[in-house]
This record gives structure tokens, C-alpha cells and sequence, in this order.
């Protein structure tokens, strides 16, 4: 399939009716919102462009921000040539004939900017045959991607490319494109401000939704002007971007676990209700309260884990949506809940000795010895039954022999273990 800057454009092709993002396509590359620190003069981007030189790059970031665009106006911005391809749709044979291309271009001196949309779609075989013309400079590939390259792409590739991160569109961004929407249609979109603010709201960043908004409002009849619940009769309200199994996912729940961890509910509620409303599964938000009760809430309140078990079970009985709001209980009571994180640092620290100090044996006075000839090896000899000490501690040593003893549980003053702290110093003294 030959690349649309390849082919004559039909007789009546300028006539037909084009969408109103394709008709409001940055001409520039100043004319791009929303991406200053990769375009502007002191942006990377924007110093390799007034240099005159490009690498090959991949261009990360969310729907609508420009990356198509970008990949574009690079090419028109160094008379590069614009190949474009999509990975959903292209294959090994497509991929052939574009490198083909660029060779007989590059013997003419002209140089060809591969632009792979969705590049992330391409399996690894697939990626490694960019490899060799991306060394040579056959061709400059510009990727583009929403997933993280870090975990699609090929560690081989990915060092051959910078990698970009474009930002999602601001609300001034955002805004401006509606200007230049309602410049382009010659009138206002028939909003009130609220109504204005909920649109950019709903488009969450995206520029392209943006527009395909305003093109569906700017085509209503003149005289209505809609407030927000008008606005969301008139226009189906956007799902979240969210994707449980990439980015979204483990951004998202890295966000409800430092907000709890930070001890601050609302914001806690506030993103657990975002990852409900992506469809992320309630089980596995609930997995994950369960560890972080036992890592950073742990002995400062030994009752938030039997909370954490409970929220589970509540939802397993309930189901949704009922069940949601036992795990939203659960996330208030372990952000309110005092931290300590001492059992999880004691137990890594005691794993780390393990490893250490492989096969030691325990010490022979805490073995039994059920048979004559463990009892004859010493087996059991010298144990104090702590039951019958004073108060029901011997202090007897219960490491390996030759292994020095270890602190590794560590209380906090918090919640607690402020009283756990004071009873373990009472029984180190004991010991010693």
C-alpha cells in the first residue's frame, strides 16, 4: 500500500468533507499544544530540528497528544521523506518495501522518516528487523506508542532510540483548541461556562477528542445554550483511559498505595474509585490492600490486617458493585491506621541472614529428641521450659550456635509498637 504522500490525490478528494481535527492540524511545529519541553527551543526536539539533525525516537505518551502530528511536521520541517505505517495493519512484506524505498531514496540524497503508529503492537521478531537500517541510517523510525516502552519494546531497539514522553493536554491546551475550533466554524460552541469546564473535563487530556467534541456540539442548531446536564445528554460521557493489564494499571494502583502509605484517605478514595471505574478486577485491589496492611500498616496496628481479610471476604459475599464499598472502607481505615513499616524491614533483613548463614543448625537445648539416640547426642539437654520461669521467658539463646544474635524486628513509637517496643527491651535485658 503506498504511503499517502506517494499517490496523486483523487479528482474531488479536496472537496469531500474532512473532521474537523484533520482540518485544525498543526501546520508547525510551534503550532503544537500541550508539548514545549520537546518542541520549544530549549527542548530536545526542538534543538535537533534547528540543528538540522534527527535520531530515530519513539514518542510515548497519551491518545490525542500530538504524536502523529509531531512525526509529520518533523519530516516537513527537515525535507525528509514521510513513510507512515501502522503496526495493527502492516506486516513483514510492507516493512520490505518501505526499507526498499528508503534505500533508492537515500542514493538520491534524501532521507526517509519511518513513522510506526501502535509500534508496541509489533512482536519481537518484527522489532528486530528495524535493527539494521536503524544503525545504518536507512531510515529515522519514529515510534509511536500509549503502552511503556520499557515493557513492549525490545531492549535492542529501545538503545538505538530516544525515547520522548509527551504530556497529556492541559486545560489551557485544551482550551485553546476549542478557540481555534470555534474560530475555524465561525461561531461559539453553545455552552455555558460550567458546561464549557465539564467538556474539557470529559475529554481528559485527549486533543483529538477535544475537537471531535466540539464538532459534534458546533454542528447542533443555533439558539440553546446547554448547562452540564445538557452538555452530558448531548455528548456520551468518556470512559477513563485505563488499562489493567499496561501503564495505567500500575500507575494507578502505585498511586492508591502511596496515598494510604501518606496517610491521607481522601486522596486514597480518590483513586480507588478511579481504577473501580476503569473495570480494574475489585479481587486484586484487595490482594493488594491485604499486603500493604501487613507492610506498612504491620504492628502498629495488628488489627488492619484481620480488616483487610475481612473487606475480601466482604466483597467475595457481597459482589459488585455492594462489595466495592467494603475495600473503600478498607482503604480508609489503613490510611487513618498509624505506620510502621519495622515487620517488613525485620523480615527482610531476616531473609538476608538466612541466605547468609546457609545450613546452621538450631542449637541442641530447642531440638527434640524423640529417640534414645538423639537424647544420647545431647538432643533437648538444657532446654528451659518457659512456662515455668519468671514471667514465662528462660532468655535462652534460640539462634545458632556461632551465629552472633540480630535485632532485626525493630519497633516504632507508633500505635502499637510503642508497647510492643517496651516489652522486647524488657526481654533483652532478661536475656542479658
Amino acid at each position: 500500500m503506498n504511503a499517502p504522500s506517494d499517490r496523486e490525490p483523487g479528482l474531488f478528494e479536496a472537496d469531500a468533507p474532512r473532521p474537523l481535527a484533520d482540518r485544525l492540524r498543526p501546520a508547525r511545529l510551534p503550532d503544537v499544544l500541550g508539548q514545549d519541553h520537546l518542541l520549544g527551543p530549549d527542548g530536545p526536539i526542538g534543538r535537533m530540528v534547528a540543528e538540522g539533525r534527527l535520531t530515530s525516537m519513539v514518542l510515548w505518551g497519551p491518545p490525542g497528544s500530538g504524536k502523529t502530528t509531531i512525526a509529520r511536521l518533523l519530516a516537513s520541517a527537515t525535507a525528509h521523506h514521510f513513510e507512515p505505517l501502522s503496526a495493527v495493519f502492516s506486516g513483514v512484506a510492507d516493512l520490505k518495501r518501505v526499507f526498499e524505498g528508503a534505500r533508492g531514496r537515500r542514493l538520491g540524497g534524501q532521507g526517509t522518516i519511518l513513522f510506526v503508529d501502535e509500534i508496541h503492537r509489533f512482536n519481537r521478531a518484527q522489532q528486530d528487523g528495524f535493527l539494521p537500517v536503524v544503525e545504518d541510517g536507512t531510515v529515522i523510525l519514529v515510534g509511536a506508542t500509549t503502552e511503556n516502552p520499557s515493557f513492549e519494546l525490545n531492549g535492542a531497539l529501545l538503545s538505538r532510540c530516544q525515547v520522548f514522553v509527551l504530556r497529556r493536554l492541559d486545560e489551557d491546551a485544551a482550551e485553546t483548541l476549542l478557540c481555534r475550533a470555534e474560530s475555524e466554524c465561525g461561531r461559539r460552541l453553545p455552552l455555558d461556562d460550567a458546561a464549557r469546564g465539564a467538556l474539557l473535563a470529559m475529554a481528559d487530556g485527549d486533543g483529538r477528542y477535544v475537537l471531535n467534541l466540539a464538532e459534534e456540539l458546533l454542528a447542533m442548531p443555533d439558539g440553546e445554550t446547554l448547562d452540564v446536564a445538557g452538555l452530558t445528554r448531548a455528548v456520551q460521557r468518556r470512559a477513563p483511559l485505563y488499562d489493567k493489564s499496561q501503564d495505567g494499571h500500575y500507575n494507578l494502583i502505585s498511586a492508591l498505595h502511596k496515598s494510604i502509605r501518606g496517610s491521607d484517605p481522601d486522596a486514597a478514595l480518590y483513586w480507588l474509585a478511579r481504577m473501580f471505574q476503569g473495570g480494574e478486577d475489585p479481587r486484586y485491589v484487595a490482594r493488594r490492600l491485604t499486603r500493604l496492611a501487613a507492610e506498612d500498616v504491620g504492628m502498629a496496628d495488628p488489627q488492619a490486617l484481620e480488616q483487610a481479610i475481612a473487606a475480601w471476604q466482604a466483597y467475595e459475599r457481597l459482589g459488585s458493585p455492594e462489595g466495592e464499598l467494603a475495600i473503600a472502607q478498607l482503604a480508609v481505615y489503613l490510611a487513618n491506621a498509624p505506620k510502621s513499616n519495622a515487620l517488613y524491614r525485620g523480615f527482610g533483613a531476616a531473609w538476608a541472614a538466612a541466605e547468609r548463614t546457609g545450613s546452621l543448625m538450631p542449637p541442641s537445648h530447642i531440638l527434640n529428641a524423640p529417640t534414645r539416640l538423639m537424647k544420647d547426642l545431647g538432643y533437648g539437654a538444657g532446654y528451659r521450659y518457659d512456662h515455668d520461669e519468671e514471667g514465662g521467658v528462660s532468655g535462652q539463646n534460640y539462634f545458632p550456635d556461632g551465629m552472633e544474635r540480630e535485632a532485626f524486628y525493630r519497633p516504632t513509637d507508633r500505635g502499637a509498637e510503642a508497647d510492643i517496643a517496651a516489652r522486647i527491651e524488657t526481654l533483652r535485658a532478661r536475656r542479658r
